[in-house]
């Protein structure tokens, strides 16, 4: 037995290390080492299999999935506001101004209460974990201590987690009541979290890391967007923002600048490598091919675009001039926190891409793409798994050696939730679409997040 092997797992798990097409290891051993990285994956075939079975059983250190169970890597969930979690499912049918003065920035400015924060970022943590969520990349409120505590939150419960404090300074675009005091503290309290954070992610064996995050630019000051981009260049930390998310935000930016959001935000410094830009469904081809060339990553957020961008983000397009993409909830904008919903949305909205939507016309006037732009379901996978960690540049989210040991186990024949397909279309490919299109949280069981179990539905009862 190798002395790097510090655990072992047995059982069939689905993965997607390619762009476009799955893997399914059947009955495979996966070896897992002392700080939670995968070391080996020793499949069915190989004669040495047996033996490590054996071996691994008899020292302890063997976990075995067990009869109708299968194994997906944990998903990367690149756009998530956290402080919206009690809003989520609420007010969709308003339009965007009215959610966010009615009902979002009231509700964000209550996290000033860290007692009120540590209620709801406890429990928003837990159920993305209990939803198979091991890695999220979240925006806090405005407020800089309950962003600290959010990351701190993170780092208790085993979820690997990028951190943002919310930047919004502009007195003449938010509200007295909720927005920085002024562009200089915005930035200092910025530069405030990215060393605290890092901090707490240095005693973290999954990772915390900050992000730098204004809002958006129509709430930003020209002095908080130059200052944060200064910030990014000085420290290198991760960058989060909205970009090209809806037409007013477009057309604000455009006016203000003579320039489009992307080439605005480019200018302040805030695309670079490890940018996420979450939304882009505006972006243009021109602006797309920056984004490649600068490393910019771009966060899909299917569900939310639908309610408040009137638009379908052209993924397939995105893909094809290399920039990198992940799925993101966007809760609350999306007003579900399960990936598997946001995986089946992507699939669903890039048809209507396809096709266009108004049925009263000819199909040629409709205002489709056309052939090129559906997603797959495998596809749709990949962009909640190893498409998210490659946005962020972590090795993560596939069953490889060297990655991060992050596992969902799915019990694919729970009582209120069977995906066995009663022995018909057996298939590994069928297998998995059940379990993607069909799976509740009731059928994920266990969640384990480097290596560490952090959810066991098992032990509920």
């Amino acid at each position: 037995m190798s002395q790097l092997v510090a655990q072992a797992f047995y059982g069939s798990f689905f993965h997607t290390p390619v762009y476009g097409s799955f893997q399914y290891l059947h009955n495979a051993l996966i070896e897992v080492n002392g700080a939670g990285y995968i070391y080996r994956v020793v499949e069915e075939d190989d004669p040495q299999q047996p033996e490590l079975l054996r071996s691994y059983r008899e020292s302890g250190i063997l976990t075995e999935l067990g009869e109708d169970r299968c194994g997906l890597p944990g998903f990367v969930d690149i756009h998530v506001h956290a402080p919206q979690w009690p809003q989520a499912g609420l007010a969709l049918d308003e339009p965007l101004y009215l959610w966010l003065d009615q009902r979002t920035f009231p509700l964000e400015s209550k996290f000033a209460d860290l007692e009120f924060a540590e209620r709801v970022y406890s429990d928003l943590v837990s159920q993305l974990l209990a939803r198979g969520s091991t890695t999220t990349v979240y925006l806090g409120s405005a407020h800089l201590d309950s962003s600290l505590l959010l990351a701190q939150i993170c780092a208790d419960k085993g979820q690997r987690a990028l951190v943002g404090k919310t930047v919004m300074d502009d007195p003449v675009a938010n509200h007295d009541y909720y927005r920085d005091a002024s562009p200089a503290q915005a930035v200092k309290d910025t530069e405030t979290l990215i060393w605290e954070v890092e901090a707490i992610g240095r005693g973290s064996a999954q990772g915390v890391w900050p992000v730098i995050t204004p809002r958006f630019i129509p709430s930003c000051t020209d002095e908080v967007l130059k200052g944060l981009g200064d910030l990014a260049e000085t420290t290198g930390a991760y960058v989060q923002t909205h970009c090209n998310e809806g037409q007013w935000e477009h057309d604000v930016v455009l006016e203000r600048f003579g320039k489009t959001d992307p080439y605005a935000l480019r200018d302040f410094g805030l695309l670079r490598k490890h940018s996420i830009m979450a939304h882009c469904p505006y972006l243009t081809e021109e602006e797309g091919e920056m984004f490649a060339e600068l490393g910019v990553a771009v966060a899909h957020c299917p569900m939310a675009n639908s309610y408040f961008s009137s638009a379908v983000a052209p993924i397939q397009r995105f893909r094809s001039q290399g920039i990198n993409v992940g799925l993101g909830t966007d809760i609350s904008g999306g007003y579900s926190p399960s990936m598997y919903e946001n995986i089946r949305q992507a699939v669903l909205v890039s048809r209507l891409l396809e096709t266009g939507v108004n049925a009263q016309l000819p199909p040629e006037r409709r205002g489709g793409l056309g052939e090129g732009t559906r997603l797959s379901l495998v596809e749709s996978f990949w962009l909640a798994t190893a498409g998210g960690a490659e946005a962020l540049g972590l090795p993560l989210a596939t069953f490889q050696p060297g990655r991060a040991f992050d596992l969902q186990v799915i019990d694919v024949k729970r009582p209120d939730s069977d995906l066995t397909g009663f022995g018909v279309f057996d298939s590994p490919e069928d297998q998995l679409a059940r379990i993607l299109y069909l799976s509740t949280p009731d059928n994920i069981r266990k969640v384990y997040a480097q290596g560490k179990l952090v959810c066991d539905k098992d032990a509920r009862g």
